[in-house]
């Protein structure tokens, strides 16, 4: 199946959100409905004015534009998801419910199993370890599950032209639409994806499309619509380009005696903290992290209280695909359950439990 028809063939259902995709605020905000869609683009003098740029900028035929705009349709659905902010709603314990559950870690296990090849080749060539690949899948669109019914050209229309709040990034992201649709070669009409723009199964919007995603079994195609290879490579090398390392944790829970450390906590998702700054303040809990690290420090509450979370520089390149220390720390403590229920599971097989070889 071609990249074209791998969209064409979203699976129908809801899409999820933040920097490549935008898939787990649509989960959080519970953005079910089938889209409804209202009257074209075309008639709209800026829709005009930005054809005129695109024309200019980018040497797009105007026919073939103005054909665009004239079937893109303004979506309220796409509104209104947008408008229902649930992850700002949530507090840690909250948020943590809805990713950490059995059926997201089994479903983990079961995906880096059927897929185990292309796991392991995509781990060695980009150096990112698979459950966090499959952690990102899993929250991103459960596997696969829930990829987007919404067109992509109309979720991006209307949020370029219809929600002044962020219509800038939301423009920028449809010229990158645009431009993905004429280096493919395909129809903008195909493309099914989140109510932002995110498509596949780790819910890239055009721009981390364009710059990341990669054609990891080599087909010719960069399709991570129903290609679960090239989603993966694609995942692991957005991972790899943001710098991740690997060597080190990825974020460690402590606990914080000073009261004005414990009130500055959650100033930020930048590493602004030295680790060596810290230890003097009277943080416990670090002692597996060198003084020269750079961290960011993190208040969590939970139904019990208070937990305070010390993120380090990989924790740093999670909130890079979702600008979130929860989304963040969800992947985290999920790509963690994935991995000790995968090893759990070989770990019994190799023993010649149940499942396993009783002939080895």
């Amino acid at each position: 199946m071609n990249v074209m028809a791998a969209a064409a063939a979203s699976r129908g259902a809801p899409g999820f959100f933040l920097t490549p995709g935008f898939g787990v605020a649509a989960i959080l905000a519970l953005a079910i409905a089938t889209p409804t869609a209202s009257a074209g683009y075309s008639d709209r003098a800026e829709v005009g004015q930005y054809v005129d740029e695109l024309v200019a900028e980018h040497g797009f035929a105007r026919d073939w534009l103005d054909d665009v705009f004239a079937n893109a349709q303004k979506s309220e659905d796409v509104l209104a998801s947008i408008s229902r902010p649930a992850e700002r709603a949530l507090k840690w314990h909250e948020y943590r419910r809805i990713f950490m559950t059995a059926k997201r870690i089994d479903g983990g296990v079961a995906f880096w199993r059927e897929h185990e090849g292309a796991m392991r080749a995509a781990s060695d060539a980009f150096g990112v370890r698979e459950e966090i690949i499959a952690a990102i899948i899993g929250v991103e669109t459960f596997y696969g599950r829930y990829l987007g019914s919404h067109r992509v050209v109309d979720s991006l229309a209307t949020l370029a032209f219809d929600y002044p709040r962020r219509a800038a990034f939301f423009k920028g992201e449809l010229t990158q639409f645009l431009l993905l649709v004429r280096e493919e070669e395909a129809d903008p009409f195909v493309f099914k994806g989140s109510y932002a723009g995110a498509m596949g199964y780790g819910q890239f919007i055009p721009s981390s499309y364009r710059a990341y995603a990669v054609d990891f079994d080599e087909d010719g195609q960069r399709d991570i619509w129903s290609n679960e290879t090239d989603a993966i490579g694609s995942v692991a090398n957005y991972f790899a380009k943001h710098g991740w390392r690997g060597t080190s944790p990825v974020a460690l829970p402590v606990q914080v005696a000073n009261e004005e450390l414990a009130a500055a906590a959650n100033a930020g998702l930048d590493l602004t903290l030295a680790v060596g700054d810290l230890r003097t303040q009277g943080v416990t809990g670090i002692e597996a992290v060198g003084d020269d690290e750079s961290a960011a420090l993190f208040r969590m509450e939970t139904e019990s209280g208070v937990e305070f979370w010390l993120g380090l520089h990989d924790f740093h390149v999670i909130t890079r695909y979702n600008r979130s220390a929860m989304y963040a720390l969800a992947v985290l403590q999920l790509s963690q359950a994935i991995r000790e229920r995968f090893d759990g599971e070989l770990a019994l097989e190799h023993s010649g439990g149940p499942g396993g070889d009783r002939g080895a």
